[in-house]
């Protein structure tokens, strides 16, 4: 992936009246990490919204805050859901020479034959990776190829997925990632021929049941 800058300027204006920042097109940020001071900084709100809509939070990305460069991981954010909108950022700065933990998104990749040819569920139990590595060998995501679910009931553990050899998986190796789960429709057959059975041992002509669901119908 190419590198992504956003450039930045120191920030003043805390508390409330960041409001006013924003209504100028602005948006606050503040970078922080183990060997620096946190920064307040803002950012051009529809640049900084557009590119940050297009990376995860395991993308290396470059703030460049008057002239120094920041290696940074976007840590966290706050969303104004109803105006679709940032209303800030939390960046994390980390050294290129240091080994760093965070998490990497699974992308499952590739198809099962348990679920192709035996209508098997595809379940996943997790979606991420607990990982440590150099911030410059961390992955944008992680693949996993569910092929390997071949049979209904087949299922894929840490261990099993292959990731760049330079990232150290931090979860446990038996922890299940995805099952090629039994489908439950023969399950639902089995009790709808038992109901049928135990109607019509009950003696009671099928079309009661019909006009009771009909009048439940028209009182509604």
């Amino acid at each position: 992936m190419e590198k992504v800058v956003l450039k930045a300027i120191k920030r003043d204006v805390v508390g409330k009246q960041v409001k006013a920042l924003r209504r100028e097109g602005k948006l606050p940020a503040v970078i922080y990490g183990r060997h620096n001071d946190p920064v307040a900084i803002s950012l051009d709100a529809h640049i900084a919204s557009k590119t940050l809509g297009k990376i995860s939070s395991s993308n290396l990305m470059t703030i460049d805050l008057d002239g120094k460069e920041f290696p940074v991981l976007v840590r966290d954010y706050q969303r104004d859901f109803i105006k679709n909108r940032l209303l800030h950022v939390d960046f994390l700065a980390v050294s290129l020479t240091e080994k760093i933990r965070t998490n990497v998104a699974l992308h499952f990749v590739g198809v099962s034959a348990a679920v192709k040819d035996f209508n098997a569920v595809f379940v996943h139990n997790i979606e991420e990776f607990h990982v440590e590595c150099l911030p410059g060998d961390l992955p944008e995501r992680i693949d996993v190829d569910i092929s390997k679910l071949a049979r209904v009931g087949d299922g894929l553990r840490v261990r099993d997925v292959v990731v760049p050899g330079n990232v150290r998986v931090l979860d446990l190796p038996d922890t299940v990632v995805a099952v090629a789960s039994a489908p439950k429709v023969e399950e639902v057959a089995v009790e709808t021929v038992e109901g049928a059975e135990a109607t019509a041992d009950s003696g009671e002509p099928e079309l009661s049941v019909d006009r009771g669901k009909k009048d439940e119908e028209d009182e509604e």
